[in-house]
């Protein structure tokens, strides 16, 4: 009787702790990686709460996560481009993670500009999942062969541009530099907005109600750019590059370019015959900077199951988490154990770390009518000013769009 009763409790505290059990309930962007994944796959190994993925493409999520909010849907929690977050929260649509996130004791760690998208009205959001940031590239064997040396980093466009000169004399279809300038504002967003960051100027105000695209710091960066398409040390195919070839230095036959760190480890995994250096995208007065992209992590507003989704970013936040993250591609989230996850990887990802203290990311509610749009005013901008001949219209048309669209907004 006594190993019945024995048996019958130890049934029962099963049964109870499967039934406290939570099943958290996420979405993802497709193409979102391994390593937030292979997190997710420790977690659920190791804890009796689980949480079920659902990959949405990416060009989707943003309208689907809506809709589904309308019709009292939403998962649980999102992996949301951090440029989306503001516009979600201020719809009310996102829990508010304010006092939570204040008590995490790696709290001012957590990347900054993560932190702040994932900010508004001073009420905390959003919290980096996964961060992404773009740096400068270059390939040292078209460096060797064009008599540069292979192990310098360029720190100035003016370096650059000469690099690029020697590089193109090889002849041929091997080019100095390359960028995706086509109809692709993200691209254009994500690695020549640094330029100008880096030497203080921005393409919208502090708080995103004002365009300041005209600076002189602007000018500059956009000469720089003409300057090599007019040297043709640019494939033509450039102009028209909607994205589709970003990652050209792939492909051997371009000596310079800015990419993202998350294409370190695309490049050594599946391009082991590029040898490649990398180092901050300088600014043009060599001050460098980077874009701060990749997703905060959000809780859909009303979920009843906000604790165990907590302790599942928690998780993610702990050293076990941030090093399986690292370990398939991803940068730490937390700087205060960065040194500790990277510890043993490829040394050419502390770069991209270093860039995570001088990234920047606009903030706007409006971030895909201005910039993400292929028919939006910057990416209409960069083109025109970059390939076209009328540079100071493509200013003022570009200016004029991005306030009005802005003051609409406002209305």
């Amino acid at each position: 009787m006594k190993r019945f009763l024995a048996a019958t409790g130890l049934i029962s505290l099963c049964l109870a702790s499967a039934a406290s059990a939570e099943n958290i309930s996420m979405w993802v962007r497709s193409g979102i990686g391994d390593s937030f994944k292979k997190v997710v796959e420790a977690y659920n190994a190791g804890h009796d709460d689980k949480v079920t993925l659902t990959e949405v493409p990416f060009a989707e999520l943003v309208q689907k996560y809506a809709t589904a909010i309308a019709g009292g849907q939403a998962p649980d929690a999102l992996s949301m481009d951090l440029i989306y977050t503001p516009a979600f929260a201020a719809a009310g649509q996102l829990e508010d993670l304010t006092d939570w996130a204040k008590s995490l004791p790696y709290f001012n760690s957590l990347s900054p500009s993560h932190v702040k998208l994932g900010t508004y009205d001073s009420h905390i959001y959003g919290l980096p999942l996964s961060v992404e940031t773009s740096v400068f590239a270059w390939n040292k064997d078209l460096y060797k062969k064009a008599g540069l040396d292979p192990e310098k980093a360029p720190t100035t466009w003016e370096e650059i541009t000469n690099n690029a000169e020697k590089i193109r004399a090889l002849g041929g279809d091997t080019y100095g530099f390359y960028f995706s300038g086509g109809g692709c504002g993200g691209c254009m967003i994500f690695t020549f907005t640094p330029l100008v960051w880096g030497a203080g100027a921005d393409i919208l105000s502090e708080d995103g109600k004002k365009a300041t695209l005209d600076t002189p710091q602007m000018r500059k960066a956009v000469d720089i750019y003409r300057n090599m398409v007019k040297k043709d040390l640019v494939p033509a195919g450039a102009a028209s590059d909607t994205g589709a070839n970003f990652l050209s230095i792939s492909n051997g036959k371009i000596g310079q370019q800015s990419i993202g760190a998350f294409s370190i480890g695309t490049l050594i995994t599946q391009y082991p015959d590029i040898h490649f250096g990398v180092t901050l995208i300088p600014g043009v007065d060599g001050k460098p900077s980077s874009f701060a992209g990749g997703d905060n992590f959000v809780i859909s507003k009303g979920t009843k199951k906000l604790d165990a989704v907590k302790k599942f970013l928690e998780y993610t936040y702990s050293l076990d988490g941030q090093k399986i993250m690292a370990k398939y591609g991803s940068l730490p989230t937390r700087g205060d154990i960065a040194d500790q996850v990277l510890q043993g990887l490829d040394p050419r990802m502390q770069v991209g770390l270093k860039a995570i203290a001088v990234a920047k990311t606009p903030y706007t509610l409006q971030f895909n009518d201005l910039i993400n749009s292929a028919n939006g005013p910057w990416a209409g901008f960069t083109n025109a000013a970059i390939f076209g001949s009328d540079v100071d219209g493509a200013f003022s048309n570009a200016q004029t769009e991005m306030q009005s669209i802005i003051d609409n907004a406002q209305q």
